[in-house]
C-alpha cells in the first residue's frame, strides 16, 4: 500500500509520497512513488503513484520512452497539463492492454491509481486525479487536493484545514502531518518520504526533499501534534454519565 497527497494553491503547489511497498508483513521494500518531468522555465509535472507496483512502474516507464521518441507526443512537449493527463491516461491503457489479461489468469487485479500536477508556461497550475481506466477528474476551488492509496486516516486533517489560500509552508506542514496520521494508523505507509514544492509561475522545483524517520522536522511536528491532540482531548469536557 502506499499514500500519496498534493494540493493546488493560489501560491503553487505541494506534494507528498511515502516509499513503502509490501506483499505481506515479511516483504516490505521502498520504491519511490514520485515521478518529476521537469524543464525549468517552461513546465514542472510532477506523477505519484499507487496500487500495484508492476503497473505503475511501467505506465512511468511508458511516459519515458515517448519522451526520447520526437515524433511522438509527451510530457515534455504536452502544450497543457490536461493533454498532459490524456498522455498518462493513454499509457495505463496501453499497460492494461498488454497486461489485464495475464494478471486476470493470475488472480490479480489491474490496479492503480495517479496524481499528476504541476504548471506549464502558458496557464495556470492544475491538478489530476487520474484511475485505473485512464480517465481521469481534475481539482476545483472547492477541491484543492486529491489523494491516492491509504487515504483514510490523513483527511480529516486535509478538511479542516487546507484551503486554496494556504501558503506552500503551511500545506507542507499539514501533508506532513496527515502523513504522520497514515503512517500511524497502518503499516503499509512509511518512511523515507518525498517532499515537493513548487511557486505558481516560477516553473521549476522550490524544493524536494528525501524526509526520513530522523529528520528533525518530521520528528518535532510528530510529537508535537501528539502532544497537541492530547491535550486538546484533555481539555475537552467530559459528558454527563
Amino acid at each position: 500500500m502506499t499514500y500519496c497527497v498534493a494540493t493546488l494553491l493560489d501560491t503553487g503547489m505541494v506534494f507528498l509520497s511515502d516509499s513503502r511497498t509490501n506483499a505481506g508483513v515479511d516483504h516490505i521494500n521502498t520504491f519511490r512513488k514520485m515521478h518529476v518531468f521537469e524543464r525549468a522555465g517552461d513546465r514542472v509535472l510532477v506523477l505519484m503513484t499507487a496500487g500495484n507496483l508492476a503497473v505503475s512502474q511501467a505506465v512511468v516507464h511508458v511516459l519515458h520512452e515517448e519522451a526520447v521518441r520526437p515524433e511522438r507526443d509527451s510530457v515534455y512537449t504536452a502544450s497543457t497539463l490536461f493533454d498532459a493527463a490524456v498522455l498518462v491516461g493513454d499509457a495505463v491503457r496501453t499497460v492494461h492492454r498488454r497486461d489485464a489479461e495475464a494478471f486476470k489468469e493470475h488472480g490479480i487485479e489491474f490496479n492503480a491509481s495517479f496524481i499528476l500536477g504541476g504548471q506549464i508556461r502558458g496557464e495556470v497550475p492544475r491538478l489530476f486525479n487520474i484511475y485505473a481506466a485512464g480517465n481521469f477528474i481534475e481539482a476545483t476551488d472547492d477541491t484543492p487536493y486529491f489523494q491516492i492509496g491509504e487515504s483514510k486516516y490523513g483527511k480529516p486533517i486535509l478538511d479542516r484545514v487546507i484551503t486554496r489560500s494556504s501558503s506552500l509552508a503551511e500545506a507542507a506542514k499539514c501533508a506532513l502531518i496527515s502523513m504522520d496520521s497514515t503512517i500511524r494508523s497502518n503499516l503499509s505507509v512509511g518512511p523515507p518520504l518525498d517532499l515537493l514544492c513548487f511557486r505558481r509561475d516560477a516553473l521549476r522545483v522550490l524544493l524536494h526533499r528525501n524526509v526520513t524517520v530522523d529528520d528533525e522536522y518530521f520528528r518535532m511536528i510528530r510529537s508535537a501534534w501528539s502532544d497537541s491532540l492530547r491535550h486538546a482531548f484533555h481539555a475537552l469536557p467530559n459528558p454527563t454519565l
